[in-house]
């Protein structure tokens, strides 16, 4: 399978005092606000690092309900978050907050597979950081 995705920033004025807005193909986000302050001072509006653990979180949970979905069973529910660190510059880490039940599916079955999913999801390949996965299993 082969596609393409596009998103748009646009930014105007300098890194501090500047504005832009992000908008994506989809529409979903449609000229939404970021800035120095959405990105550094918790303001509202978004910022690079938040969509990247959004990317994150959504692409493993998406790989890993595959990997399930092959074994014959079917996720009830996987929540994950994504916790990106951030520091002098540089995204140093990301740390990914698994819950997940999965009826008939063993725990040790359901770990494997979720560090499998860390390692092939699309996101976490192209990632040039340490990516730790954390891990809640409810028994079905």
């Amino acid at each position: 399978m082969k596609f393409t995705r596009q998103a748009t920033a646009t930014w105007k004025g300098t890194g501090m005092e500047g504005t832009g807005v992000l908008s994506t193909q989809s529409a979903v986000l449609n000229n939404t606000a970021y800035s120095f302050h959405t990105r550094f001072k918790d303001e509202k509006g978004t910022n690079p690092e938040e969509l990247i653990g959004a990317a994150h979180a959504g692409c493993f949970a998406m790989q890993l309900s595959f990997l399930i979905t092959e074994t014959g069973r079917t996720p009830k529910e996987l929540t994950t978050r994504a916790k990106v660190y951030f520091e002098d510059g540089s995204i140093t880490r990301i740390t990914l907050y698994l819950n997940g039940e999965v009826p008939g599916m063993s725990e040790k079955d359901f770990r494997e597979l979720a560090q499998k999913a860390k390692e092939i999801c699309p996101v976490s390949k192209l990632l040039n950081t340490l990516i730790e996965l954390e891990i809640t299993y409810v028994t079905a």
